[in-house]
């Protein structure tokens, strides 16, 4: 079993900046990727970014060169940096962990830019 505890959401304004910390517990040797999603109102759950075990990364298109994926693997901690955050950023930001046979994911947090 892996639990995640995403934190670090909240409001701010369009340019600013967040970084969501998504702390890993439990068996995390058996986590082979991280990837953070998002989910804004009424719309389906996208992938945002991920990171592999081998340390490869993936982003989608729409947070190219804004958003950065990271780990600190002595912490079981995967970091999303979001820089100059848009209004269309708005939604809720889980972490979800890529298992032996099962995904886990954490309770999300909210993030929300204001224009």
């Amino acid at each position: 079993q892996v639990q995640l505890v995403e934190s670090g959401g909240g409001l701010v304004q369009a340019g600013e900046s967040l970084r969501l910390p998504c702390a890993a517990s439990g068996d995390t040797s058996s986590i082979n990727a991280i990837g953070w999603y998002r989910q804004a109102p009424g719309k389906q759950r996208e992938l945002v970014a991920a990171i592999i075990r081998g340390g490869s990364t993936h982003y989608a298109e729409s947070v190219k060169g804004r958003f950065t994926i990271s780990r600190d693997n002595a912490k079981d901690t995967v970091y999303l940096q979001m820089n100059s955050l848009k209004p269309e950023d708005t939604a809720v930001y889980y972490c979800n962990a890529v298992g032996r046979i099962i995904n886990y994911w954490g309770q999300g947090t909210q993030v929300t830019v204001s224009s």
